[in-house]
């Protein structure tokens, strides 16, 4: 039989869309991002035919929709759902799987696949998917069969759901996808379990702590993601313990909170004695795991806390780590540290690191009331930061401009920060302001560009216009990749391949697409801008004109 007269109707029972589609739905799954392709034709039918029909959005490039499925992963803590077509859709895919492996995103892709009937003859975009995927995800598998289908979504939906979260991968047969026959697996949606921790270990990291007289934690991502935020806020402020944000940890301690020193973290980092990191890697943003050893101090002891035993480091030198469940993790410490015979005093300690952040919030106000001609970046923060509501969903799409925002944002509540993680993909910024409006669909979304960044997904506005999803974008331009130029100036005495059109006009380009936006050269007309966009109720971009030699002053290139 033909895959044509497979796509026949067949009265025998429900054809292979609604057998994805079902165990989908059973996860929590409310929109599918996706972009047109024959391949996976059932998907849309089960989505726009069922008694509760699933809303789709239709995206201009593959990436967009996985980067959007992603960011609802991690604004929701429940997987997204893209549907990619075969060959060259789950190829556009990949980068955007590859970020949301390293940033434990949970994350469902269904591929389409050529006909398993004339399989191996070349059809149109024949490839085996899941050998490509494998080394980024948490499982990639080809559903060989119609009544397979079913339970193997359900089981990807539990694997990406459960810690260590990530995403996972799922391809059909065009010849199966338009099959018909019964449901046989019925999906609970039920998650996997928490993993219980090693109460030990966490008596010995009491132990460590009590001991310890400047101790430092870090809340990572994951403690969002494992939905131990209110456990963590709770250790921290019980215990008294400095914090420093990292990720989607921000906003865990609401900006401004006494016990939270980001703005410290130079200080934080080089002079304590315990570095308790919980929750994301101990890659190049914590100095792969080494502490201490700065002004004098010694080297300090490490602690990694994961959600899971995969997570812990094997390569930095460790006094203790744990994994399991972290809201039982930070649970069981705080009992720990409280029945030590002694109560550690960390007043002097903390009362250096609040010095520290009271002399870098002066010294970051004068940059932020830059009235420099260009524009420095940090003026745009200054402007953004006192008309951001606390429920405000910020997205940072960008090298230097964005690091400017991890320097001056800091979240009022959790979940509220998205950015792409460890492996730096950029052009993340559109999806992620889809998914951001239609999970919080009264909250300001805002995505921060860098123009390179924003040279890389703008089409998708066009997408924004279509399913009425109004964001406000800002670019900081300064006509460069400012990440890489700077670098390459300090390494050669020289750049190439670093520069860009200058003062390209984005904001045109959005108006094109159907949206608004403006250009600013005169720092005192961001914020009437801001406001602008804010009011403005469609897809605005505000496109500043920066200064290419306002660098930020990174301590690290990542490797």
């Amino acid at each position: 039989m033909t895959s044509d007269e497979n796509a026949l109707p067949d009265p025998s029972g429900p054809h292979g869309g609604h057998h994805a589609l079902e165990p989908a739905r059973a996860h929590g799954v409310t929109t599918m991002f996706t972009l047109s392709g024959a391949h996976v034709f059932p998907m849309y039918d089960a989505a726009v035919t069922s008694d509760d029909p699933m809303p789709i959005i239709d995206v201009r490039h593959e990436p967009s929709a996985v980067f959007a499925a992603e960011a609802i992963g991690k604004l929701t803590r429940t997987p997204g759902l893209a549907v990619l077509t075969a060959g060259p859709g789950v190829t556009n895919g990949v980068s955007p799987i590859a970020q949301a492996y390293f940033s434990g995103a949970p994350l469902v892709v269904v591929g389409g696949r050529a006909p398993a009937a004339t399989w191996g003859t070349g059809t149109l975009q024949e490839l085996d998917h899941p050998p490509i995927l494998q080394t980024i995800t948490k499982s990639a598998r080809t559903a060989p069969n119609l009544s397979q289908i079913a339970p193997l979504v359900d089981q990807a939906f539990i694997e990406a759901a459960s810690a260590h979260r990530g995403p996972t991968f799922v391809d059909i047969p065009m010849d199966e996808f338009f099959n018909n026959g019964p449901i046989e697996h019925r999906s609970t949606g039920t998650p996997a379990a928490p993993l219980e921790p090693d109460h030990e270990r966490i008596a010995q990291i009491a132990r460590l702590l009590a001991r310890a007289e400047r101790p430092i934690v870090v809340i990572g991502s994951d403690v969002w993601s494992d939905h131990a935020e209110n456990a963590a806020r709770r250790f921290v402020e019980e215990a008294g313990i400095p914090a420093i944000a990292n990720g989607m940890g921000r906003g865990v301690l609401p900006g401004g909170h006494e016990l939270l020193v980001t703005k410290a973290r130079a200080r934080a980092f080089g002079t304590c004695d315990l570095a308790i990191v919980v929750g994301t890697p101990l890659d190049f943003r914590l100095g792969f795991g080494r502490f201490g050893g700065k002004d004098g101090a010694p080297a300090a002891t490490t602690v990694h806390i994961a959600d899971s035993p995969g997570q812990v480091s094997t390569h930095a030198e460790l006094g203790g780590s744990v994994s399991g469940d972290l809201t039982q993790i930070f649970d069981g410490l705080l009992t720990a540290l409280q029945a030590q015979p002694t109560k550690p005093d960390w007043t002097v300690w903390t009362g250096d690191l609040q010095a520290q952040v009271a002399a870098a919030t002066e010294r970051d106000t004068a940059l932020l009331k830059s009235e420099s001609d260009p524009i420095h970046p940090a003026r745009i923060y200054g402007e953004l930061l006192p008309r951001l509501a606390d429920d405000a969903v910020v997205i940072g799409d960008g090298g230097d401009f964005v690091s400017f925002a991890g320097k001056f944002v800091e979240p009022k509540r959790p979940g509220g920060w998205l950015d792409p993680g460890p492996y730096g993909c950029l052009g993340a910024g559109l999806g992620a302001a889809m998914a951001a409006r239609i999970a919080r669909p009264d909250s300001q979304v805002v995505v921060l560009f860098g123009d390179g960044a924003a040279g890389m997904s703008l089409i998708d506005v066009d997408t924004l216009v279509r399913h009425d999803l109004p964001v406000v974008m800002v670019v900081g331009n300064n006509s460069a990749w400012g990440l890489e130029k700077s670098p390459m100036q300090m390494l050669y005495g020289y750049d190439v391949a670093a520069d860009l059109a200058p003062q390209t006009r984005y904001d045109q380009v959005v108006a094109a697409l159907g949206g608004a936006g403006e250009m600013v050269t005169d720092p005192r007309e961001i914020g009437p801008a801001l406001d602008r966009a804010f009011a403005s109720k469609v897809p605005y971009l505000v496109n500043i004109m920066t200064d290419v030699n306002a660098q930020y002053p990174r301590a690290t290139m990542g490797v």
